[in-house]
């Protein structure tokens, strides 16, 4: 159980690194596309893909960890 919960966590810490790092992407082009950069809107979408993906991840290693 203890090894199973030090798994749960490195994988817990990658994926919070995974979702800020998307965060970042997100919120650059996020901030262009508002500037009138359209193409930068396609890449806003995508990484909120990957956010969500993530997020859902995490959620799911959560609830492990915490049983």
């Amino acid at each position: 159980t203890h090894f199973i919960n030090i798994l749960n966590i490195k994988a817990m810490k990658e994926l919070v690194e995974k979702i800020n790092a998307a965060w970042s992407v997100f919120a650059e082009n996020a901030d262009k596309q508002l500037a009138g950069n359209k193409a930068a809107g396609a890449r806003a979408r995508k990484a909120s893909l990957e956010i969500e993906k993530a997020l859902k991840e995490f959620r799911k290693v959560s609830i492990e960890a915490g049983k």
